[in-house]
């Protein structure tokens, strides 16, 4: 009758590597792909414009997770110094239903997401693939170009962001990191004219207004969109060979209620195409986008691995039910 408090500092050193969170997404996925995931759509309220608190229950049987999270993603917060996205992470014990942890959510959602991308580039991208274009380099723009140095043998990243000072720390702090050449780029089509992994990460919006046109993906070209449409026009979407989500339920749900109103419907989910239900990529000529809308079987997964290894660590603090 008691469960583990671990704040945002106690996820962040508990030592969970992407690497990891990469592989346990592959099982989350394989195992939504295969019926074994209750997951249903995320419900929300917005109390300012493209704001939005998220409530994301999942269960993972294979992975033991249970759980919910209740998010926020405010784009006007970082006018304020405050992260765009903030909330907090609960764990259920399957077997009785009981709490046993609550965790800051903040780290979880960034690396999770960049799982997910590296997930979905392992079966939907070229394998030779190395040229990178990152848009919008905040703190998913760092973590999608992690996650896909997991899987991929990066060889140039050019790096494009309205701002051009976030864009110089990303090229300079990632650079490091990773041991390879990140270029700052003065437009959106530099980021992605001849790339074969593209990312957009900025706020999800709407009503945005795209940058990405028609012709600027490469053949062969793979991109990640995490901001929803936020950067890629109707016509370039529609150019694409395929478009796959990471739940297509959800993508509906989205639908209907006011995004993606330019945006064709997706052939296929994530999970369909990691258990083989549906295809992966088919030919080296292929163009295809993935909008993955973050769903809550990436979080249980994570937030499970970040549970085992915060134990083993002594970390976080224990509270009576």
């Amino acid at each position: 009758m008691e469960l583990v408090y671990l704040s945002r500092a106690d996820v962040e050193v508990a030592g969970v590597t992407m690497a990891e969170i990469v592989a346990a997404l592959e099982v989350a996925f394989r195992e939504k792909g295969e019926g074994r995931v209750e997951m249903p759509p995320k419900p929300g309220i917005h109390p300012l414009p493209d704001a939005f608190i998220h409530a994301m229950p999942a269960f993972v049987p294979a992975l033991g997770a249970a759980g919910v999270k209740w998010v926020a993603g405010y784009p006007t917060n970082q006018a304020r110094g405050l992260p765009y996205v903030s909330g907090l992470l609960l764990l259920n014990d399957p077997a009785t239903g009981l709490p046993i942890a609550v965790m800051d959510c903040t780290w979880i959602t960034a690396m999770r997401t960049g799982a997910a991308t590296a997930v979905a580039a392992k079966h939907l991208a070229r394998r030779d693939s190395s040229l990178v274009g990152i848009l919008a380099c905040g703190v998913q723009g760092r973590s999608n170009l992690a996650a896909l140095a997991t899987a991929f043998e990066l060889g140039r990243v050019h790096a494009y962001d309205v701002d051009r000072g976030v864009a110089e720390r990303f090229a300079a702090d990632m650079g490091a990191e990773l041991a390879v050449e990140v270029r700052v780029v003065d437009g959106p089509r530099a980021a992605v004219r001849g790339m074969d992994l593209v990312v957009t990460s900025g706020p999800i919006l709407k009503s945005p207004a795209p940058a990405i046109e028609r012709d600027w993906l490469a053949p062969g070209s793979f991109a990640s969109a995490v901001d929803f449409d936020s950067y890629f026009q109707g016509e370039a979407l529609r150019q694409a060979d395929r478009i796959v989500t990471d739940d297509l339920a959800q993508m509906e749900y989205y639908r209907g209620v006011g995004y993606f109103a330019d945006t064709p419907k997706a052939d296929a989910d994530l999970g369909q195409i990691v258990c083989g239900a549906r295809p992966g990529r088919a030919n080296a000529a292929e163009r295809i986008v993935c909008m993955n809308l973050g769903i809550a079987l990436d979080d249980m997964a994570t937030a499970m691995l970040v549970l085992q290894r915060a134990r083993e660590r002594g970390l976080g603090r224990v509270l009576p039910l």
